[in-house]
């Protein structure tokens, strides 16, 4: 199975926000990806606008209608802007993240044992789904809520690989493969109950390749962070060349 990679091309318009003079593009940036190879673009726009804008979502919609093929995944909080944006925009995919208005970054998933949670969420991934929206839940590595997940409609699962990452970068062996065999459990959890498995942050050229590697049926990965560190050194296009390559190695 090949793994999809989506660029989330969020902190490049943090960039562009810190001065009035429209550089760089959001859409350039993604342009540039998509004609390297990317697969698809993803976006997260919070409602304070920190980063991505609702004119970005709009303006990035129009871009990929002449890429077909490619994904537009947007991110966030259902309960916040998210819904309005799949509504006007009707991306392939939306993922569903429970981040608070002024969250620094997401670092969680969703609580599917809390039924107040699984009772806000369920009409929601309803509306999306009717409206031929792709659902991803962001979920941390835990198999038990996988089953919930797909209870509730939602067709994939986002697993949130940040506790992967930080092992990762310890250089501990025991504590890589401890946090592999985590996202391994989960990820054959969410494919045992029909759900297509993704997953993303902290992410990159180093990690990218023993996770997929080890863990199975991954469908998309969505990189930002260290996708734009790299860019800044490598340029788009040999970014992505490289991340693909790291995929292809998996």
């Amino acid at each position: 199975m090949k793994t999809s990679f989506s660029v989330n091309v969020n902190k490049v318009a943090l960039v562009r926000n810190t001065r009035h003079l429209g550089i760089p593009s959001v859409t350039r940036a993604a342009e540039q990806c998509l004609r390297a190879g990317a697969h698809g673009i993803t976006v997260h726009p919070r409602p304070d606008e920190r980063h991505v804008r609702g004119q970005d979502v709009h303006d990035l919609a129009e871009l990929m209608k002449q890429w077909p093929g490619r994904e537009y995944n947007i991110e966030g909080n259902p309960t916040q802007n998210l819904m309005g944006f799949i509504r006007a925009v009707k991306p392939q995919q939306c993922t569903f993240v429970p981040d608070s208005e002024d969250q620094f970054t997401s670092d969680h998933g969703w609580n599917l044992d809390d039924p107040a949670t699984c009772e806000r969420l369920a009409p929601l991934i309803s509306q999306a789904k009717a409206l031929g929206v792709r659902v991803s839940l962001f979920m941390d590595p835990l198999p038990g809520q996988m089953a919930a997940a797909r209870a509730l409609g939602a067709d994939r699962v986002e697993l949130y690989t940040e506790p992967y990452a930080a092992a990762w970068a310890t250089g501990n062996d025991t504590q890589r493969r401890e946090q592999l065999q985590r996202y391994a459990a989960a990820a054959q959890a969410a494919l045992d109950v029909g759900l297509g498995v993704n997953a993303g942050h902290d992410l990159n050229r180093e990690n990218l390749a023993p996770f997929l590697a080890e863990v199975p049926g991954v469908a998309e990965v969505s990189i930002g962070h260290a996708f734009i560190a790299d860019a800044l050194e490598l340029g788009y296009t040999a970014t992505v060349g490289e991340y693909l390559r790291c995929i292809k190695s998996a």
